[in-house]
């Protein structure tokens, strides 16, 4: 155990996190979310049995946003004619908000499958066990300045 590191995050996850350097992006991915077959290239990470706002928040107090894009943090768009109901995102927001004094504006949606072409590039993919459809969400990593 250490000291101000939320138990949540696994020793596997903090090294990716600390290995990561700017610009570099991770998706924290619903239970639904192909995770294998989109992270071939990434390091997958399974964090089954938990949630997307749980490690979302945890991440982010640890994890700098990047402050040179304007959207560093994205979700997954709701496709056309899906009828699907995304409250989480609500969730998502108030905690980037916490983290990030953009708030809200730090959040964007990028359509489902462009989202899944990022996803190919992306540094890491945490994979939950969450249920709620079109919980996926991607960071991008900003610096830290002291």
């Amino acid at each position: 155990m250490l000291k101000g590191i939320p138990p949540i995050l696994s020793p596997e996850l903090l090294k990716v996190l600390c290995e990561m350097g700017h610009s570099d992006r991770l998706i924290i991915s619903d239970g639904n979310f192909p995770a294998e077959s989109m992270g071939k290239n990434a390091i997958v990470i399974r964090c089954d049995g938990h949630g997307v706002p749980e490690l979302l928040e945890a991440i982010l107090k640890v994890f700098p946003l990047d402050t040179y894009t304007e959207k560093p943090v994205n979700l997954m768009e709701v496709m056309p004619g899906d009828t699907v109901e995304t409250p989480i995102w609500d969730t998502y927001k108030e905690i980037v908000t916490k983290y990030d004094n953009r708030g809200e504006k730090a959040v964007g949606c990028i359509e489902r499958f462009a989202f899944y072409e990022e996803a190919k590039t992306v540094y890491a993919i945490i994979a939950t066990s969450e249920k709620a459809l079109y919980a996926n969400i991607m960071l991008q990593k900003g610096v830290v300045v002291e």
